[in-house]
């Protein structure tokens, strides 16, 4: 087949979307004001700053007053944790998260240790999925914070948050959810799942990088994590980015009116790609095998290392990731799926192919002639 370039690292980022380029051009150019400033070009600025607020706050049930924005998921996970710590620090010093989140929620919690405060890690099973008993046994009197990932960045499994919530609000306990991998890919109100606080990404949902957004429940207050200006109703200083805020706003408007059309499509190509990659002797598909989100297709494959994979898929015009793309370049064993229970050797051998709608069956097919052949020649070269 002849060679062709195919982009699956779309968990990564995100090609960002026509339709967010065209809504931010405008103020990359004439109207670049300061949103805080009183003059009628400030005033402007700020008037497209407030309705991305009311989009971004309708894509996902929330009211535009819990909506703050901030420079990416990373920010927005790092502000839920320490800013709710910061709060309710006399109720308590415990918060509980799972061992297989993102490191800006293992890391926040990893420091908020050295500070003082005890952190329990939840197991996961196979899938990279926890029970509600599991969470209900975790909860002590005081614990002040569950923070657990609507959906892993790496093997994909969607976890059973509104289950979760509700086991945390019955011990009057508040609840995170990075759900970074989730917003634009999958229905989401926060009125329904009952959270307290959600972190969103815009790069991974074609808007840009650099901006993403904390929705926090009315009631629910955080500490300001960045000081300053008093940008932000005061919650979090710094001047807005403009057209970041507004490239969101339209990125994510869009991938919530094409949702259900969009991934009709892609979970159609990752059916066909995970049957194919299943004959491969000696692979195994991560996460759960039901509830995972669309585009996700994660493997492992016996007597390979995850580097030489993505290195030889990138010469014939492949472009994948072995995990997060903030671990990507390590070199240790995944942390994800050596939480779920998988050998040293195997979690050394990740693939992660995440599609979405511009991906074509064409792709398809280049993946499943390309990927065998790749393993084959790398175990042959051993």
């Amino acid at each position: 087949m002849e060679k062709r370039i195919v982009y699956v690292d779309n968990a990564a980022t995100t090609a960002l979307s026509d339709k967010a380029l065209e809504a931010m051009l405008p103020y990359f150019g004439g109207h670049y004001a300061n949103p805080s400033a009183i003059h009628d070009y400030g005033l402007y600025a700020k008037a497209a700053v407030e309705r991305s607020r009311r989009l971004i706050a309708s894509s996902i049930g929330a009211k535009n007053n819990e909506i703050f924005f901030t420079s990416g998921g990373s920010e927005s996970d790092n502000w839920a944790l320490r800013g709710i710590v910061e709060k309710y620090s006399s109720k308590g010093k415990h918060i509980i998260t799972t061992a297989i989140e993102h490191n800006a929620v293992i890391k926040t919690a990893e420091a908020l240790e050295k500070q003082g405060y005890e952190v329990t890690y939840l197991p996961v099973d196979k899938y990279g999925q926890i029970t509600t008993k599991q969470l209900s046994d975790a909860i002590r009197d005081d614990t002040i914070l569950v923070s657990i990932m609507m959906a892993n960045n790496e093997i994909g499994t969607i976890l059973p948050i509104k289950e979760l919530c509700d086991v945390a609000h019955k011990r009057n306990v508040l609840f995170h959810t990075d759900a970074v991998q989730a917003v634009g890919h999958i229905k989401i109100n926060v009125r329904e799942l009952g959270i307290d606080l959600l972190s969103i990404s815009s790069h991974k949902f074609q808007g840009p990088k650099g901006v993403g957004a904390l929705f926090v429940r009315i009631g629910c207050t955080v500490s300001p994590l960045i000081y300053g200006g008093g940008q932000e109703k005061g919650s979090r200083s710094g001047t807005e980015n403009v057209p970041g805020v507004v490239g969101m706003a339209a990125a994510l408007e869009d991938a919530v009116l094409h949702m259900n059309d969009n991934n009709k499509k892609i979970i159609s190509m990752r059916e066909r790609l995970i049957q194919g990659i299943l004959k491969i002797p000696g692979s195994y598909l991560t996460g759960d095998p039901k509830n995972r989100l669309p585009g996700n297709a994660s493997f492992a494959f016996e007597g390979v290392d995850k580097k030489p994979i993505v290195a030889s898929l990138s010469k014939e015009g492949i472009y994948a990731s072995s995990a997060s793309a903030c671990s990507a370049g390590s070199v240790k064993p995944s942390r994800i799926l050596l939480a779920t229970g998988a050998s040293e050797s195997l979690a050394y051998s990740t693939l992660r192919i995440t599609l979405n709608e511009h991906n074509s069956e064409a792709d398809i097919d280049y993946l499943l002639d390309t990927i065998p052949m790749v393993i084959s020649d790398l175990r042959n070269s051993i």
